[in-house]
């Protein structure tokens, strides 16, 4: 693994939440250490790499998961599953260091004072692969230090080496809004209880959460759709619908079915169907600009119905990256200058 330079994964990951199945985190699971195990890494400093960052509780030691979740937690084998389990209340943001990384404290002590500025509303997982090499297998992490949060159990990308804190926090807000959606709205007090904030859903929206949940994205747009009807202004109904169409249309689509799909596209640029195809799978997988670029190339070359198919495709797609993305807007931009 290498330390690169910064290299943050684009929010949009965190819109794509429900789609099941891209990282299994249930191999992790492990029964507690026995009684007087030492524990597995101790997060580095910035001024000091063998030293814990401030703040961050180490197991066995006064706000450690193991007493009731702190907001900020070194990462073990131990504690691991119970805090994917307290993802269903808060995320949790997993900080993926190791000590040959220089950037890895800074990066640790970073997340650390920002999580700490949310109130309770995000926990901090410092993880050293190094002695948890399993976790970085597990979120396919390619470099350190790299960010992951953990959302109802499902891994989201966050960034890879140093961020800036406006960066940073621009992701955990966004993270934060997923969050909400998905009805994850908990807080952590001071002793670090869990407290579950009410923020019922209106009733469709509702619907469609437990459509996305029973694994019925029909059913979910279904319910999306008629929100609609009721409110066109509704433009988290107009999101949810965008991005349970998404994860419908993926579900089905295997590996091997995506590199098909990819090939087709390679040596058949004017395919409909395979050009939306696989700005589908890069908006899935985080390549939100080759999917925009690609969907705007394709409206540029072709006219009649294909082009008009393209486009709508397109606009689904800015509703599932955000309409607040400086990728869209640069992508509407693109597309403004192809029609006109």
């Amino acid at each position: 693994m290498s330390s690169p330079a910064s290299r943050p994964v684009p929010p949009a990951a965190a819109n794509l939440l429900n789609l099941r199945g891209a990282v299994d985190l249930s191999s992790l699971k492990r029964p507690a250490a026995p009684s007087g195990t030492a524990p597995s890494g101790t997060a580095p400093s910035a001024t000091s790499p063998s030293g814990p960052p401030a703040g961050v509780a180490q197991e066995g030691q006064p706000g450690a998961v193991a007493g009731g979740p702190e907001l900020k937690v070194n990462v073990t084998e131990a504690n691991f599953q119970q805090l994917v389990e307290l993802s269903a209340q808060v995320p949790v943001v997993f900080a993926l260091w190791a000590s040959y990384s220089p950037e890895s404290g800074r990066m640790v002590e970073t997340l650390d004072r920002i999580v700490a500025s949310y109130g309770g509303r995000l926990v901090l997982g410092a993880a050293d692969i190094e002695a948890f090499p399993q976790l970085a297998q597990a979120f396919q992490v390619q470099a350190v230090p790299t960010a992951v949060a953990v959302l109802k159990g499902q891994p989201v990308p966050l960034f890879q080496g140093s961020a800036e804190e406006q960066q940073v926090r621009s992701l955990f807000d966004e993270l934060l809004k997923v969050a909400a959606a998905n009805g994850v709205t908990g807080s952590l007090d001071a002793g670090g209880a869990a407290e579950q904030e009410p923020a019922p859903l209106p009733p469709l929206h509702q619907a469609a959460y437990d459509a996305i949940e029973a694994g019925d994205y029909a059913a979910a747009a279904e319910a999306y759709r008629q929100a609609l009807k009721e409110m066109p202004s509704d433009h988290e109904a107009k999101a949810g619908l965008a991005q349970v169409e998404l994860m419908d249309r993926l579900q089905s689509v295997s590996a091997q079915d995506s590199e098909a799909l990819r090939t087709l596209a390679a040596n058949e640029p004017d395919n409909l169907e395979a050009q939306l195809g696989v700005a589908d799978l890069d908006v899935a997988g985080g390549h939100v600009e080759d999917a925009l670029n690609r969907l705007v190339a394709f409206i540029g070359r072709n006219f009649g119905p294909d082009r008009e198919t393209a486009r709508v495709r397109l606009l689904e797609l800015f509703e599932v990256v955000g309409a607040g993305d400086g990728r869209v807007a640069k992508a509407r931009q693109a597309l403004a200058r192809v029609l006109f």
